[in-house]
């Protein structure tokens, strides 16, 4: 047994998600070094920090995206080595910065978690998704023809059909236009409290980290500078 089996086997977590000695090295450079970090459930995360701190590698590390060079991520205290990817992934769901659908129409997108499991969702369902994420009537609509926001709300949807325990953020509101980025902030803000969802939330801004989270962390060259309540981190209170 490795040392950081020991560790776990001997400290069970409370965190519903917890990243233990969290690292990554790619092409001989840190992206991430020894990261400790616990999400309680209900709980949102802000992860905020400048270009290249290393923000975008740990979410992409804790729903297994990439694969850790050291440390693991606990799921409910299971370590996630031991969870199927499939099955990680659908209770760790990711809404990317920019949305990637797929050719087709909006309800073939929305439905396509759930079929991958020979579970699909009946059009009923997939309607309630489209008018909780505020695109009621575009089931049919090709995805070719939506704009930003529209799109950024499937992709929404899209991980929410899958009943995820676990909601990644990837700057979902970055690449939008400023009234765009208030719906999908506005929305993504009620969907956690309706469904008490533990969210992590890569953001650059600070404003919008203390509106959507219950606690802020600071990335700075793949280490974790400062953690605490947004009045803690932002006003050093």
């Amino acid at each position: 047994m490795s040392a950081l089996d020991r560790k776990l086997s001997g400290s069970p977590s409370s965190f519903k998600l917890e990243a233990r000695g969290l690292s990554r090295v790619a092409s001989g450079k840190p992206l991430l070094q020894g990261i400790d970090l616990g999400v309680s459930q209900g709980e949102t995360l802000a992860v905020i920090g400048p270009s290249g701190s290393g923000k975008s590698t740990l979410l992409r590390l804790l729903n297994r995206l990439d694969e850790p060079t050291a440390g693991t991520v606990l799921l409910e205290g299971i370590d996630y080595r031991t969870i199927p990817p499939q099955e990680l992934r659908r209770r760790v769901g990711m809404v990317m910065q920019a949305p990637h659908l797929f050719p087709g129409n909006v309800s073939q997108n929305v439905g396509y978690g759930p079929r991958q499991r020979n579970a699909p969702l009946p059009d009923s369902d997939i309607e309630v998704l489209l008018e909780r994420v505020g695109l009621a009537g575009y089931a049919s609509r090709e995805v070719s023809h939506l704009s930003g926001g529209e799109a950024q709300r499937v992709s929404l949807a899209r991980t929410l059909a899958n009943d995820p325990e676990v909601l990644l953020l990837d700057e979902p509101t970055s690449a939008l236009d400023d009234e765009a980025a208030r719906g999908i902030e506005a929305l993504v803000g009620d969907i956690i409290r309706e469904r008490a969802m533990t969210c992590v939330i890569v953001t650059h801004d600070l404003a919008q980290a203390a509106r959507l989270a219950d606690r802020i962390v600071i990335l700075n060259a793949g280490r974790i500078k400062a953690i605490g309540s947004p009045e803690e981190v932002i006003h050093g209170k």
